[in-house]
């Protein structure tokens, strides 16, 4: 019995020797660890440092703001407070500056009365239940999503159609608090606001538009809305231009606006004054109109006996014309008034329709001047008597009863009366060669006196029987007036 316990009390004590020597082994190597844990613990508070130099330095604080393991709501305390409210609730009107940075004008519309603007709006309050301790003095920069759990500024966009805050790749929304509570509150915008135009001028005009900027909520006895830099507050980029505009300057104001229902409210304005560029509307409109109407002016060298030239010729200028009033309308707001571009078309169309008229009277004086001929020329040889006399030259004239000129008693001055000889006899004694020609001269039976009258009130009514001094007065009066009326439409809207 002695023999068979004794292998099993050896077993039992190589057991127990094993066990201790683990224990020991674990213990020198939770001793080591430590030993390392403290050597990281002073060699980051600075203690060896500390021991070498021999003097001992003030620990400096944490700081919460470079803190990883605080989170920013607990950081500012943002669950203890209640952000529905404004800062110092109950107490004086808080004041909010603002400074804007116009990125881009990105369009003006006439036919809507609206512009385009892309800026950066800036914010600044102070919200004490925002703050924070930090040795540094060092501000926290957030983006938007810590915007929907504080208290920011209502401010929205007076007559403003549409607006929207920029996405791209992230909402553009900057928060940067300070450690005494100031907050920097910054988004990018792109408004499209109403801006009433004033046409009368048009296109010699130019345009004030202004983007008004008000608290929605708050009354100005809550809320201070105001520039933060005065004039300065506003800032724009040099390389700003438009198409069809001249930006002339921007400037700030600011005013109180009152509604009926709610109270006062602080409304600040950022204007600006847009001149717009004439050279685009002389090429398209102006020089094309003027060149119809010297092209109109071609019918008055045109033979009055052309009747299809001068009539396609009007027609065509006076369709063109109302082509180009059509054009220049359409692409502008329907206002009640007229513009100066209208004063400039619809005149320049007057002297095209009327130089059409001017050759509707030429035809037609020029028709019943023909038919009063042919009447006086049936009426003279019913009228008259045939007078036959022997001229050596071979032409035949007939004149009009006391209206002949003295150029064709001229033309007689070289027709010679022959003496009458024995060839001369009646012809019964002598009879005239076939071949022979006369000239048949047709006599009025009228008196001198009543020729000489009839001959003044001819001359009298020598314009409107003579179409070719129509014409005539036509080719200066026309030209004249116009050249008058495009000095006077120019000092006037220059």
């Amino acid at each position: 019995m002695v023999a068979v316990r004794m292998p099993y009390l050896n077993r039992t004590l190589l057991l127990l020797l094993l066990l201790l020597l683990l224990l020991q082994m674990l213990g020198q190597i939770r001793t080591a660890e430590a030993r390392k844990h403290g050597q990281r613990v002073r060699r980051w508070t600075g203690t060896e440092e500390t021991q070498k130099h021999g003097a001992s330095l003030p620990k400096k604080p944490p700081d919460v703001t470079k803190s990883r393991k605080s989170k920013t709501e607990n950081l500012l305390k943002v669950d203890d407070h209640d952000f529905t409210m404004r800062p110092a609730f109950g107490g004086p009107a808080i004041p909010v500056g603002v400074d804007v940075q116009v990125e881009s004008l990105d369009s003006i519309s006439e036919v809507d009365m609206d512009f385009t603007m892309t800026l950066y709006l800036r914010h600044y309050w102070k919200d004490e239940r925002l703050s924070f301790s930090s040795s540094t003095n060092k501000s926290m920069t957030f983006d938007g999503r810590l915007v929907k759990k504080i208290w920011v500024p209502d401010v929205f966009f007076v007559h403003s159609k549409r607006s929207f805050i920029h996405d791209t790749t992230t909402d553009n929304i900057m928060l940067r608090v300070f450690p005494d509570g100031h907050v920097l509150y910054s988004l990018r915008v792109t408004v499209t606001a109403a801006c009433n135009m004033d046409f009368s001028r048009f296109p010699l005009d130019s345009q004030t538009c202004s983007l008004e900027l008000e608290s929605y909520a708050y009354t100005d006895e809550d809320l201070m809305l105001y520039w933060k830099s005065g004039d300065e507050s506003l800032s724009t980029d040099d390389r700003i231009s438009l198409s069809q505009f001249l930006i002339q300057k921007f400037h700030t104001t600011s005013r109180l606006a009152f509604y009926s229902s709610t109270g006062w409210y602080n409304r600040l304005y950022i204007n600006f004054t847009l001149r717009r560029h004439i050279f685009f509307f002389l090429l398209q409109t102006y020089f094309p109109a003027t060149l119809m109407v010297m092209l109109s002016w071609v019918s008055f060298w045109i033979d009055r006996r052309a009747v299809p030239a001068r009539v396609s010729l009007g027609i065509t200028t006076v369709l063109t014309m109302s082509t180009i009033i059509t054009g220049v309308n359409a692409s502008m707001p329907r206002v009640s008034y007229i513009k100066a571009v209208d004063i400039y078309l619809w005149v320049s169309f007057v002297f095209v329709f009327l130089s059409v008229l001017e050759y509707a009277a030429v035809n037609y004086l020029s028709t019943a001047q023909d038919r009063r001929e042919r009447k006086r020329r049936e009426r003279a040889r019913s009228q008259s008597l045939p007078c036959t006399c022997s001229i050596s030259q071979t032409r035949t004239m007939t004149m009009l009863d006391g209206t002949y000129s003295e150029a064709d008693t001229n033309s007689l001055a070289g027709y010679t009366e022959e003496p009458m000889g024995p060839e001369d006899e009646p012809e019964e004694k002598q009879k005239v060669p076939e071949k022979s020609e006369h000239m048949v001269v047709h006599l009025s039976m009228s008196s001198e006196s009543a020729g000489i009258k009839k001959r003044k009130s001819l001359r009298a009514l020598n314009i409107i029987q003579n179409t070719h001094a129509i014409d005539k007065y036509s080719r200066m009066i026309f030209p004249g007036s116009y050249i008058f009326f495009n000095l006077i439409y120019w000092s006037v809207y220059c």
